[in-house]
């Protein structure tokens, strides 16, 4: 395997040979990708981090031994780089590769959607583009045993909401939990999540949620009332809060690449919540999310970015902050801002 100086480092860890053969074909086929090191267990993987020196780690969920799972947190809480989760497209995989996300995995791809036969075709092109992008994103040390669930000092804002929007994509799920778990199971205001994710991992991620925050957390459904705990979007579906106070999910809109979108929830809150909404919009790729948080933010709402030192991905919350975010925080200090609300009716006043 070669390449040059400048090449993305790949290291693979996947104890299929044949996938993994199949796996480095597609990511070396323009020249600008090396892997580094094909593993097939987890325990060689780690061990030879250091010496690889990788900008990014593919990471299988079921493997002989240590569990992918328990790889992404020995590296995320010991050297921590860039990993990419590849899993089964099953209710166990799903669950496994939620829980890596959540544990500091950037990403999570169902290996039945990577075509792997074909690397010229344009879905290996994207692959290929993808794990470039991934390589160069920011991570930092995250045990999963410390993510930050310290309960939280009520800021100085004396502000009311009806409902909170939260918005992510690549790296969210650590800063999500981050948030949501530093908030009391007793928090009163409804709190709506857009979180991008793969087909298929959504279930995974809301049971892990269930079991980590002290929030009640479930997936959305048409016709939910409003009220205290988390509802989360499920996939293929635009999440709505409608003008008679009810949840809405339209599986048919397009609106940007992304189906749930966060600029939809956001639009809907500003509609119908006007000033006792709140956007927050954390981690991830591209735009999707800032005209939202524009709206809320028109509608005399709460408007919150993540930080950049904080953020894997800074193009979400760069954009939300490029339209007009009133605070950009850290996970800690955004759960801290919302604890400090208090919770107002959605009925006018």
């Amino acid at each position: 395997m070669t390449g040059t100086a400048a090449a993305t480092r790949v290291l693979i860890c996947e104890d299929s040979r044949t996938y993994a053969a199949a796996l480095a074909r597609v990511l070396t086929h323009d020249g600008d990708i090396e892997v580094v090191g094909v593993f097939e267990t987890a325990e060689k993987a780690i061990a030879a981090v250091p010496r690889l020196k990788p900008n990014l780690v593919t990471m299988d969920v079921e493997l002989p031994g240590m569990s992918g799972l328990e790889a992404v947190e020995q590296l995320m809480g010991t050297q921590p780089l860039p990993i990419l989760v590849l899993s089964s497209h099953t209710a166990r995989g799903s669950s496994a590769a939620a829980a890596a996300l959540a544990a500091g995995a950037l990403d999570a791809i169902p290996k039945d959607e990577l075509d792997l036969r074909e690397p010229g075709s344009v879905a290996a092109r994207a692959f290929r583009h993808r794990a470039k992008l991934l390589s160069g994103a920011r991570v930092i040390r995250h045990p999963r045993a410390r993510l930050d669930r310290r309960k939280p000092s009520p800021t100085a804002f004396t502000r009311s909401a009806a409902v909170i929007g939260i918005c992510a994509s690549t790296g969210g799920p650590p800063a999500l939990a981050a948030v949501l778990g530093s908030l009391p199971a007793t928090f009163p205001i409804p709190i709506l999540v857009v979180q991008h994710i793969a087909a298929g991992f959504t279930d995974g991620l809301t049971s892990w949620l269930q079991k980590t925050v002290p929030l009640p957390v479930r997936l959305a459904t048409a016709g939910d009332r409003l009220g205290p705990g988390v509802l989360i979007a499920p996939d293929g579906a635009h999440l709505l809060l409608e003008s008679d106070g009810r949840l809405g999910l339209d599986s048919e809109s397009v609106d940007g690449h992304h189906r749930p979108s966060a600029d939809l929830l956001l639009r809907s809150l500003a509609a119908t919540a006007r000033d006792l909404a709140v956007a927050v919009v954390l981690t991830g790729m591209g735009r999707d999310g800032a005209e939202g948080l524009g709206a809320v933010r028109a509608a005399g709402g709460l408007t919150i970015a993540q930080d950049e030192a904080t953020s894997a991905i800074y193009g979400m919350p760069r954009a939300a902050v490029e339209k007009g975010a009133e605070l950009a925080l850290p996970p800690s200090e955004i759960a801290a801002t919302l604890a400090g609300l208090s919770l107002s009716s959605l009925k006018r006043r």
